[in-house]
């Protein structure tokens, strides 16, 4: 089974310029880009290049502070505002389908059931920008051992969270590598979530590292999640030890037919 593959500039090529790595993307196969904070770049500057080589950006994060994200904290309102604004109108620009919104750590102590009604209002916000230019909404658990105190706890909580908002456009970013690192099995999560997924993420597990490496068979995962519904890509998320150009041996393994 042919698999299709994301490279996430956040972690891949981080080597080049942002521009360049779309290009080197390009060259290297994969069929759409994503990115963490793409801000630095004029967005004409990288529009031009992703047009140039017809690569889809499939998403980027609003800003991530000094806190891993702004909007599910309650004495940060008007920042993660600016930075859901900021994020839709720079996407927007150069034609992104989604943007990650990101919810932030809580300090030790903070009152969570604020945090998630902060995070809903934010998001609730982010999903009105979302229908005004046709983008979507992104939400991701991140694993408590990488980002402690994370606000959004694993995806049962994610799942709650975009139920509340009851937005069309907010899905749910179904990152492999969480899973795994949280506990729970990749499989029966995508078929639990499968309905509010809208991208999926993956990496060797636990290193992080490249992902033919590690305790995860993504060739076996990428066949049965494609078998239970997913034709989009796959994002490759990864930890890259020198060139990322190098790093690339799993792609011919895991996108062959």
């Amino acid at each position: 089974m042919r698999h299709r593959f994301s490279a996430n500039l956040g972690f891949l090529y981080r080597e080049f310029a942002l521009d360049e790595a779309v290009r080197y993307a390009a060259e290297d196969g994969f069929a759409a880009v994503e990115c963490h904070w793409p801000y630095e770049m004029a967005a004409s500057q990288f529009k031009r290049a992703l047009d140039e080589t017809g690569l889809p950006l499939l998403g980027l994060n609003t800003d991530k502070g000094e806190t891993m994200g702004l909007c599910a904290l309650p004495h940060l309102k008007e920042a993660a505002r600016r930075s859901i604004e900021e994020a839709f109108a720079y996407g927007a620009e150069v034609g992104a389908a989604c943007v990650h919104v990101m919810a932030g750590t809580l300090d030790e102590g903070a009152d969570a059931s604020e945090a998630e009604a902060c995070f809903i209002e934010n998001l609730d916000y982010a999903s009105k920008l979302a229908d005004r230019h046709q983008m979507m909404v992104l939400i991701e658990a991140i694993n408590q051992h990488d980002a402690p105190h994370y606000a959004v706890r694993d995806n049962a909580h994610a799942a709650a969270i975009i139920e509340a908002v009851g937005h069309p456009r907010l899905k749910l970013m179904f990152d492999c590598y969480h899973v795994v690192r949280m506990g729970h099995d990749i499989l029966a999560e995508f078929e639990l979530y499968l309905p509010l997924i809208g991208h999926v993420q993956f990496a060797g597990t636990p290193s992080r590292g490249v992902p033919d490496e590690g305790t995860t068979d993504y060739q076996m995962i990428f066949d049965k999640i494609a078998v239970a519904g997913w034709r989009g890509p796959f994002g490759a998320e990864y930890r890259v030890e020198g060139e990322t150009r190098q790093s690339l041996g799993w792609m011919g393994k895991m996108s062959a037919s």
